[in-house]
């Protein structure tokens, strides 16, 4: 019998903020223990460091914006190929729980709210999904509004949402014949990060570890938020691990965020910056094989293939050598980043151009992880430059 497999995604939970990632700040002591039992893709990465662009890739494994994705706004074009019709043919039910972000809505109401989050997204923009059950938006961590298949008119439920989203999941799919395929998609770790957080005491702000590129301007910016960020992630580890919990035991896991948040790197805030902060995320997989550690340039771009590998009952295929990443427009909101932009990434290097295809960031992560020395202008570097820079035109 194939078996069940669950996605989940959160949003704004960088590479860096986890326990078994070695963040002393990082309470998630039930990802430290699924990521023992699991291949963890160190190195992974989201194509597109901001939500909608990132999930319309990471749903279709085409990079925005030929997945129909170019704007903040733009919703995922119905009849788009998803992996809900991927996994439908493979004879699993499939079903969709928590935040969408995919959906029309109107770019002049508030982000942060209720005019978002009561958003109706009609049945053929829900990515061809059997059952759906969530939200369009909002970033209400506490008592979110849902609709779908089993609710009509948006419903408001009173709990904190990871928990909410989470508990309603674990209900629906308990009982349910395998095989199934269900992506339950979260807000946290997202800003507002000063919200209740289930319980959850934020740390001091001034006990917080901060990274080594964080400059002393932006430091006390940068404890405030990261007080309330790793609440909400402990608070998020603990729902993330009752639904596990609730589940099959053999059940395929996959863990990961579709960005990271700077938190003051670089003294810069929010996602759509191409450093290691805002593009690179968490990747566990749970196979039911051995565990290990996968140091290769892991892609959100790759999940279509990762979920078809755990369907077949094979091991995922090693990730490769480079992984692209790219933001394609400029997101007109305060602190996100000032250009459009692609690059490529390896372990080991990472080259961001700037739209004319000029280079803007050239940085040497084996030996500058940081990325405190920026490459672009040195002149021994322009062979390597340019060998890197082909791949990011091609």
């Amino acid at each position: 019998m194939p078996a069940n497999i669950l996605l989940i995604l959160t949003t704004q939970w960088r590479a860096q903020a986890c326990g078994y990632a070695g963040d002393g700040n990082a309470r998630t002591p039930f990802l430290d223990a699924l990521a023992a039992g699991s291949l963890d893709f160190a190195q992974a990465v989201t194509p597109h460091p901001f939500g909608p662009f990132a999930r319309a890739a990471l749903l279709t494994g085409v990079e925005s914006p030929r997945n129909g994705i170019r704007d903040y706004f733009d919703p995922l074009p119905p009849g788009t190929r998803t992996l809900a019709h991927a996994m439908r043919e493979r004879s699993y039910a499939t079903a969709f729980f928590g935040k969408w972000h995919l959906s029309k809505r109107d770019s002049g109401a508030g982000l942060t709210g209720d005019a978002h989050a009561r958003v109706v997204v009609p049945p053929e923009y829900r990515g061809g999904f059997d059952f759906w059950e969530g939200f369009e938006s909002g970033f209400l961590l506490n008592n979110p509004w849902l609709h779908g298949t089993r609710l009509q008119g948006p419903v408001r439920f009173e709990g904190y949402q990871s928990d909410v989203v989470c508990g309603r999941a674990a209900e629906w799919l308990r009982p349910l014949g395998s095989p199934w395929f269900a992506v339950v998609s979260l807000e946290a770790p997202h800003p507002p990060y000063a919200d209740p957080a289930a319980g959850i005491r934020a740390a001091e702000p001034g006990s917080l570890i901060l990274r080594g590129n964080v400059p002393s301007g932006a430091e006390a910016r940068a404890r405030c938020e990261l007080a309330g960020y790793y609440a909400h992630i402990e608070a998020t580890d603990r729902s993330i691990g009752a639904l596990v919990g609730a589940l099959p035991a053999d059940t395929r896991v996959i863990f990961t965020s579709v960005h990271g948040d700077m938190h003051g790197s670089h003294g810069l805030f929010r996602k759509g910056w191409p450093h290691e902060e805002s593009v690179r995320v968490p990747l566990l997989v749970r196979t039911g094989g051995p565990a290990g550690r996968d140091g290769g340039s892991a892609s959100l771009l790759d999940m279509p293939a990762l979920v078809a590998a755990l369907a077949e009952g094979r091991p995922p295929a090693a990730a490769g050598a480079l992984a692209r990443i790219s933001m394609p427009s400029v997101v007109r909101l305060p602190d996100q980043c000032d250009r459009a932009w692609a690059g490529v990434r390896s372990a080991r290097r990472k080259l961001v151009l700037n739209a004319d295809g000029s280079p803007w960031l050239f940085f040497d992560l084996e030996r500058d992880p940081l990325e405190l020395s920026n490459l672009a202008g040195d002149p021994s570097r322009a062979g390597e430059l340019g060998e890197l820079a082909a791949s990011v035109r091609s």
